[in-house]
Formats: structure tokens, C-alpha cells, sequence
């Protein structure tokens, strides 16, 4: 029987929230232009930005704070990874454009959720390639004493 980590779960439910909203951002963006020609599609990509892409990167910002928690409590320090200091600020900007889409969609227009993607996409970015921003270098007493026995 596997066993799962509560580190592992939340984990999955991060990605998956992320790739649910990241993908259903495409949809509504896709589905606003549309909107324009066809009568029947009105009031569509405000609510599919409504109902699923703001609760995807909701839940993704509150799953990732709980991961950024959990890594504290288990003696991590996170923060010694560069690629973090870019990605908090990428994730509050791309909360904020997530939550003012609704209504600009409503209204017709889409820069608030072409941002919100555009921010999605850089923050993906900057996770996956996390180690090209560095990391806080370990001290040579560190290095010396070697593994604790």
C-alpha cells in the first residue's frame, strides 16, 4: 500500500489548480473573442473566468502558501533559492489581474486577463527553470564538517 505525504498532496493540488486555471484562462480569452460575433457566447467568459479560472489560482496561492509553510516547519529555508524572490511578486500581480478579469471580460475588454496570463506563464517559467537564478551559497564551515553523523 503506498503511503502518501500531506507535503506530496498538497503538492498535486497545487499543480493541478494551476493547471486547471492556467488552462481555463486560455478557454475564456479564446471564448471572449468569439463573444464579439455570436450573440448566444455573451456573458460567457466572465463566468468561466468567475467560476473556474479565479478559484484555480486562488486555490493554487493558498495551497502554495500552505507548501512555503510546511517547508519552514520542516527546517527549510526556501528562501535560499533565488527563483522565490521572483515568483512571490509574479503570483500577488497575477491574484490581483485574476481577480479584476471578471469584470473586464464583462466589459469586453482584455487586458487584465491577457496580464493575468502573461503572468502565469512567467511564473511557470520561473519555477521550472528555478536553478538558472541561483541560490544563497553555503558556508564553508558548512561544507568542512561534512554530513552529521
Amino acid at each position: 500500500m503506498p503511503q502518501f505525504q500531506i507535503f506530496d498532496l498538497i503538492k498535486w493540488l497545487h499543480f493541478a489548480s494551476m493547471a486547471v486555471a492556467g488552462g481555463a484562462a486560455v478557454a475564456a480569452l479564446m471564448i471572449s473573442g468569439l463573444e464579439e460575433d455570436q450573440e448566444g457566447m455573451k456573458g460567457v467568459a466572465p463566468a468561466l473566468w468567475k467560476m473556474v479560472v479565479a478559484w484555480g489560482f486562488r486555490t493554487a496561492v493558498l495551497t502554495g502558501g500552505i507548501l512555503l509553510a510546511l517547508k519552514f516547519s520542516a527546517g527549510a529555508h526556501p528562501f535560499d533559492r533565488y527563483y522565490l524572490h521572483w515568483k512571490l511578486p509574479m503570483v500577488a500581480l497575477l491574484l490581483v489581474m485574476s481577480e479584476l478579469s471578471t469584470k473586464s471580460l464583462a466589459m469586453a475588454r482584455r487586458g487584465a486577463p491577457l496580464l493575468a496570463l502573461l503572468l502565469f506563464l512567467l511564473s511557470t517559467f520561473v519555477v521550472i527553470n528555478g536553478r538558472a537564478f541561483g541560490e544563497k551559497p553555503i558556508p564553508p564551515a558548512e561544507l568542512s564538517a561534512g554530513p552529521a553523523s
